[in-house]
C-alpha cells in the first residue's frame, strides 16, 4: 500500500462510517464541481446501473491483492441490489505495470469494452506484466492492437484522468487501495459483504434526510 500525502483539497478528513462534506478542490473548484468530478467524471464509464440511485466510487490498483479480493464481493452485491452505480477509478500505485494496465483498460472504453477489460485484469490470478496484460485482454475479447493505438492517441486525456484520480484519492486522505466513496461516505480499506450492505444502507438513509 502507498503512503499518501494528504492534500488540502478536502477540509475534513473523516473516519470510517462518518458522512463527509465535499470541500472545494485543489484547483479552486467549487464544492459542487469537485463532487461532480468524483462521482460523475465523464471520462469514466459508470457500470452495473448507470442510472442507479446510489454511487459507489472505488480507487483501486490491478496489482492490489485486496482489490482483487473485494471485487467479486462488490460485484455480487451490486447485482443483487440492482440500483447501484459503480465508478471504478484507477489509482495505479504499484509501479509501471499497474500504470500500463490502467492505461490499457481505460483505452478499451474506446471500443466499448471497458467493463470486460476491467473484469479480465481485476480477476487475474497470474502476476501481471505488460505481456500478461495484453494476453488477458485479448482472451477477454479486447482488440489489443486497437487498445494500444487508442492508448497512444488519447495519451493526454488518459494521463489527465489518472492525475485527477490521484489528486482525489490523496485529497480524501486515502493511504492505499482499495478505498471507497459510498454515497457521501468515505471508507478506506476492505469491506466484507455485511460492511458494504451497512454502508449502502447508511448512505441511502443520509440521502433521504437531505431531501
Amino acid at each position: 500500500m502507498k503512503k499518501s500525502i494528504v492534500s488540502a483539497a478536502i477540509a475534513s478528513m473523516l473516519s470510517l462510517g462518518v458522512l463527509l462534506n465535499f470541500a472545494p478542490g485543489a484547483r479552486g473548484e467549487g464544492e459542487d464541481a469537485f463532487k461532480e468530478s468524483v462521482l460523475r467524471d465523464p471520462e469514466i464509464p459508470a457500470i452495473v446501473n448507470p442510472q442507479g440511485d446510489l454511487t459507489i466510487v472505488e480507487y483501486f490498483d490491478y496489482q492490489c491483492p485486496y482489490c482483487k479480493k473485494v471485487a467479486p464481493v462488490l460485484a455480487k452485491i451490486a447485482r443483487e441490489d440492482g440500483k447501484l452505480r459503480i465508478v471504478l477509478k484507477d489509482w495505479p500505485i504499484f509501479g509501471g505495470v499497474s500504470q500500463y494496465a490502467a492505461r490499457m483498460v481505460i483505452a478499451a472504453k474506446y471500443q466499448n469494452k471497458y467493463q470486460e477489460a476491467h473484469t479480465a485484469l481485476i480477476g487475474a490470478t497470474a502476476k501481471l506484466s505488460e505481456e500478461v496484460v495484453r494476453k488477458l485482454l485479448g482472451d477477454a475479447g479486447i482488440d489489443v492492437a486497437r487498445a494500444t493505438s487508442d492508448m497512444d492517441t488519447n495519451k493526454s486525456s488518459i494521463e489527465a484522468l489518472l492525475v485527477r484520480n490521484n489528486e482525489q484519492a490523496e485529497a480524501f486522505g486515502f493511504q492505499g487501495t482499495p478505498a471507497f466513496i459510498v454515497g457521501t461516505f468515505r471508507i478506506p480499506g476492505v469491506l466484507d459483504a455485511a460492511g458494504f450492505k451497512q454502508a449502502i444502507a447508511d448512505a441511502r438513509a443520509a440521502a433521504r434526510k437531505k431531501k
